[in-house]
């Protein structure tokens, strides 16, 4: 076991690196960097102002001057080999650089982020496994009775309809749109939080996560609790399944320690994906309709606007994270099937 864990660490190291690579390669191909979109822009509150002849080749003179200081500035005077040495050796000490565009640290934008993107991915997460999986094992108990219809159709309408669709629809009748005011519409917490006692905190802010919650719920649970459903179906047709209930042992028994025990290494599979994906994917368009500032956006505005150190210092973090839980959920499986052996995998 100590082993295998051992030599999926080291297997991490070529996977981040990989990444890493391939990501800084691809920038160095991507028209308009950050030099560029600044000069575009001195340019453009240059023109505002008027201006021709000698004005005109004083400002290229000046343009030229100021891309070499801003090259410097951002170390893109070194070629690109050098750079690519130096964020390999910044990440190694967890150092993920500087963003150019709002002269802050990487960690420090990314810990002003994280109340929003904890917030969202941890109620989405806990929220949907909570009702996917008992859903989920009701169905397969009563497959084909009309809870199983009814409810299988509520799934496949809820997932239906977009994220971001349900977000409008719920802005326009209870944020203010059109018909009720009875959700706010902005952050996590009111302005006047600092003053308010704690279970009017905890009020307060539950009642701004109601609504986009609702939008990241709906849209992630239906896919687990059919293949809850299906897994434990699967699972109860099984010969052994057949074999306990001749001998007599009672339905409980059978169910919650042999079947469930079987049909949770599926489920536990999909953990990385559903969790990683809970924090830092798929809550753009949540976060942006309900004012939202998370890393979501902060990722989609740092590509957008060439923030390289954001991109590639969040990405590192993002494939870490990811790695970590995956071999998390390796683990899991012993403990769900102890028969399960890593010594035959590791060799």
């Amino acid at each position: 076991m100590l082993s295998y864990i051992f030599k999926r660490i080291l297997l991490m190291l070529p996977t981040l690196l990989g990444v890493l690579t391939i990501t800084f390669i691809v920038i160095q191909f991507v028209p308009g960097g950050p030099v560029e979109q600044i000069m575009a822009e001195a340019r453009t509150s240059r023109g505002s102002s008027g201006g021709e002849g000698v004005v005109y080749k004083a400002g290229r003179d000046s343009d030229a001057k100021q891309i070499a200081a801003l090259k410097k500035l951002y170390g893109f005077d070194k070629p690109a080999h050098v750079r690519y040495v130096e964020m390999l050796g910044s990440f190694l000490r967890f150092d993920l650089g500087k963003s150019f565009l709002q002269n802050k640290d990487v960690w420090t934008l990314i810990k002003e982020k994280l109340p929003v993107s904890i917030s969202l991915g941890m109620w989405t997460f806990f929220i949907s496994y909570l009702i996917s999986v008992p859903l989920g094992i009701a169905k397969a108990v009563r497959e084909g009775s009309r809870f199983d219809v009814a409810t299988s159709l509520l799934i496949l309408f809820g997932y239906a309809i977009p994220g971001f669709v349900l977000g409008v629809l719920l802005i326009v009748f209870f944020a203010g749109g059109t018909y009720f005011e009875w959700f706010p519409l902005r952050g996590l917490t009111s302005d006047n939080w600092a003053s308010l006692s704690w279970p009017a905190k905890i009020t307060d802010y539950l009642w701004h996560m109601t609504l986009p919650l609702i939008c990241l719920v709906i849209e992630s649970f239906a896919v687990t609790t059919m293949l809850t459903k299906n897994t434990f179906v699967e699972e109860m047709r099984k010969q052994y399944v057949l074999v306990a209930r001749a001998k007599g042992l009672p339905h409980s028994r059978v169910m919650w320690k042999h079947v469930f025990r079987n049909a949770m290494i599926p489920l536990v599979t999909g953990f990385p994906a559903a969790f990683v994906g809970a924090f830092f994917a798929g809550a753009l368009l949540i976060e942006t309709l309900f004012s939202l500032d998370g890393l979501g956006l902060l990722s989609y505005e740092s590509v957008v606007r060439r923030d390289y150190p954001v991109v590639l210092g969040s990405l590192f973090l993002f494939t870490l994270i990811a790695l970590v839980v995956k071999l998390v959920t390796d683990v899991l499986y012993v403990v769900i099937d102890p028969r399960v052996q890593f010594t035959s995998v590791a060799k």
